[in-house]
């Protein structure tokens, strides 16, 4: 027996079910800031508070692959940061997004070297 594909039977099935379940998702925009500044559920209160409680010899860490060294080498803590709101003009935050990722990474080691700067200069 030998089965075949049909995409046009499958389009049109597709149009006549038209389900929630198979239209696209509206993509939604949420900032970082909203997400850590939610309060915490009673539940997720209750949560964290009994994974505290739990001793690490009770946490199974099996399967959790190890680190290679390529991940170790490029682990960092970062300084001390705070999470700030800046106003920037349109085109210097065009220009900062340019060059990619990190944009507020950029900011932070931009105004660092100004700051270095000004200090071995005064």
């Amino acid at each position: 027996m030998r089965f075949e594909w049909d995409e046009d039977k499958e389009r049109a099935n597709m149009t006549k079910k038209s389900s929630a379940s198979s239209r696209p998702a509206k993509l939604i925009s949420v900032k970082a800031e909203d997400i850590f500044n939610k309060p915490l559920t009673p539940k997720q209160r209750q949560t964290l508070r009994r994974l505290k409680d739990k001793p690490d010899s009770e946490i199974d860490f099996s399967d959790i692959p190890p680190l290679t060294e390529k991940q170790l080498a490029s682990a960092f803590r970062p300084r001390d940061k705070q999470l700030i709101a800046v106003r920037l003009d349109r085109d210097i935050l065009k220009w900062l997004k340019g060059y990619g990722e990190g944009y507020s990474t950029r900011i932070n080691a931009l105004l660092r070297s100004v700051m270095e700067n000004q200090q071995r200069t005064r």
